[in-house]
């Protein structure tokens, strides 16, 4: 059987990166993982088997591609985009399944930092005979699979904070309610965030103000919307706010100091959950590492924070913030505005540009942290 080159290695390891993203959001407590098989048998490499890990979180990617090349894997190789696992939990090693199918070579991209894991797959994998690669495009696996890197090595979720702001650096008018900042081209892209993110923070300020819906509203995507969770450490959210009308469809969480307010119980008859936090001892606000401890103890990888000026900053400026989303629109809102936590071109300390786009009228540019 002809050998793939390392052309081959990484056309197929981005084919696999990009399978992924199928099920991002949607694998529960597991990684969204590609696999793919591909075989050469002298008319060119080709895709045999292909798998993604499934809703909810099994099965894994690994045993879905093998199923579907069936015995054409045997001397096959196998694309992975994260280190197959090398522990028995619900179903048998990943591993394991490579191993028995016979695929002679594994390229994987990023390492599983799993303690169960972390290099034992590929050594298992070695120790039967099969020729092992890893690190193909692991810059790439490891930018897709931040959240779950971010719960195993950080124990807290991959946080993005993005904001809307306008070409004058502002993110609202105190009492005006929702002031219109981006087009619509750029609100379908903060949709789709919504959409791959297992859960979304606002501050209570936030609803007070704007009374967001907080879903994903793009056609075929609807039933993606992803736990709202609303940081209100004293409960003064109105009950007719949407994100409490809409409870029992959209599942929604309410993050205070006093689980056992009255206000606390209307909620819960109104179908929201309620989060029991700590208090900040200097601010006597939520504190902010034990809820974010809290939420990746419950499995939750990847938080989208759609901030306000008062949550952003304090997300920023005590280093939880990963990835800092921020949109600028083209018009002016005025001196009268609420100033932004950030500018829209020059990043906050320890942030870098990483991608930049146009959608319409409106730029989109992303900073991942550094330091």
């Amino acid at each position: 059987m002809p050998e793939l080159s390392p052309d081959d290695d990484r056309r197929f390891m981005a084919a696999t990166i990009r399978h992924a993203e199928r099920h991002a959001g949607l694998t529960g407590t597991n990684p969204s993982v590609g696999t793919l098989i591909v075989r050469d048998d002298g008319a060119g490499p080709a895709i045999i088997g292909h798998g993604v890990t499934a809703l909810g979180g099994r099965p894994h990617a690994e045993a879905q591609a093998l199923a579907e090349a069936g015995p054409r894997a045997a001397g096959a190789t196998a694309y992975v985009s994260l280190e197959p696992c090398a522990h028995h939990g619900r179903t048998p090693p990943c591993a394991e399944a490579l191993i028995r199918a016979g695929v002679a070579r594994v390229v994987y991209a990023a390492s599983d930092p799993d303690p169960r894991v972390d290099g034992k797959g590929a050594a298992m994998l070695r120790a039967a005979g099969i020729a092992v690669e890893g690190g193909v495009l692991a810059a790439e696996a490891r930018r897709a699979l931040a959240g779950y890197l971010a719960r195993v090595t950080k124990k807290r979720p991959e946080v993005t904070v993005k904001i809307a702001v306008s070409a004058d650096g502002k993110i609202g008018r105190r009492g005006a309610g929702q002031v219109a900042i981006t087009g619509p081209i750029a609100n379908r892209q903060t949709h789709l965030l919504r959409a791959r993110s297992d859960a979304i923070l606002v501050g209570a300020a936030t609803v007070a103000e704007d009374d967001p819906s907080l879903t994903c509203r793009l056609p075929g995507l609807t039933e993606r919307s992803p736990l709202r969770i609303v940081l209100d450490g004293s409960l003064r959210t109105s009950p007719a706010a949407q994100v409490v009308a809409t409870a029992r469809e959209v599942p929604t969480a309410f993050a205070t100091l006093d689980p056992q307010d009255a206000r606390a119980e209307a909620l819960r008859r109104a179908g929201c959950e309620i989060i029991a936090c700590e208090a900040d001892p200097g601010t006597r606000r939520v504190a902010l590492p034990e809820l974010l401890e809290d939420l990746a103890a419950r499995g939750l990888s990847t938080l989208l924070v759609e901030a306000g000026g008062e949550l952003g900053r304090s997300l920023i400026s005590e280093g939880f913030c990963d990835r800092l989303i921020v949109v600028e629109g083209e018009n002016e809102i005025g001196a009268d505005g609420i100033a932004a936590p950030c500018g829209a071109r020059q990043p906050p300390a320890g942030f870098r540009l990483a991608r930049e786009f146009r959608f319409g009228p409106d730029r989109w540019r992303e900073f991942e942290r550094f330091a």
